[in-house]
């Protein structure tokens, strides 16, 4: 990625920053991708790494708000549009975080990481078919085992969610249906 010099400035300008956050040292973390911003506002990578710290403290509105920061100086982000997805869903605007994951997925169609955003903000907005088609083709990207569990138990979860409305409403009860 460090083709670019003032590319490869900017990614050393977060480095410390991001030896920080991997030590969860958000606060200092902050600092540093503060100074990188007041030296360069258009390093995306500072915006980026500010919206991966403000999620971990649990400051969603300010890490939507950096992510959207980093997409307008890198529209191609892809990280950040993934990460603005899961923000989007965890404060409830699920109709936008569907929006932002299906732009993820036009750039990258195949990207693990899109499909499953995409997957999780159906299943949050209650879409439940789009849900399992979106988490099972995430499933197919073959993730790590400790996702992959997850996500399975999901998709269990959302066939059995469905199950009622697939078969009439009677869940499990095939003693009354008419033959």
């Amino acid at each position: 990625m460090a083709e670019d010099p003032k590319d490869a400035e900017r990614w050393e300008a977060v480095e410390e920053a991001t030896e920080l956050l991997a030590e969860e040292r958000y606060n200092e973390a902050l600092a540093e991708l503060k100074k990188a911003l007041d030296r360069d506002p258009k390093n995306a990578y500072a915006y980026f790494y500010t919206g991966v710290a403000m999620f971990e403290v649990g400051e969603m509105e300010p890490a939507r708000d950096a992510y959207r920061a980093a997409l307008t100086v890198a529209p191609r982000h892809l990280g950040a549009r993934v990460a603005l997805s899961h923000v989007l869903r965890k404060i409830g605007d699920y109709k936008a975080a569907i929006r932002e994951g299906l732009v993820a997925l036009e750039q990258a169609p195949t990207d693990g990481d899109a499909i499953y955003a995409v997957g999780m903000a159906y299943y949050s907005r209650g879409e439940l078919g789009e849900a399992e088609r979106y988490l099972g083709a995430f499933l197919a990207t073959r993730p790590e085992f400790e996702v992959k569990v997850e996500v399975e138990a999901l998709v269990a979860r959302i066939r059995e969610e469905r199950r009622p409305a697939n078969d009439g409403g009677a869940a499990n009860d095939d003693e009354d249906e008419d033959d």
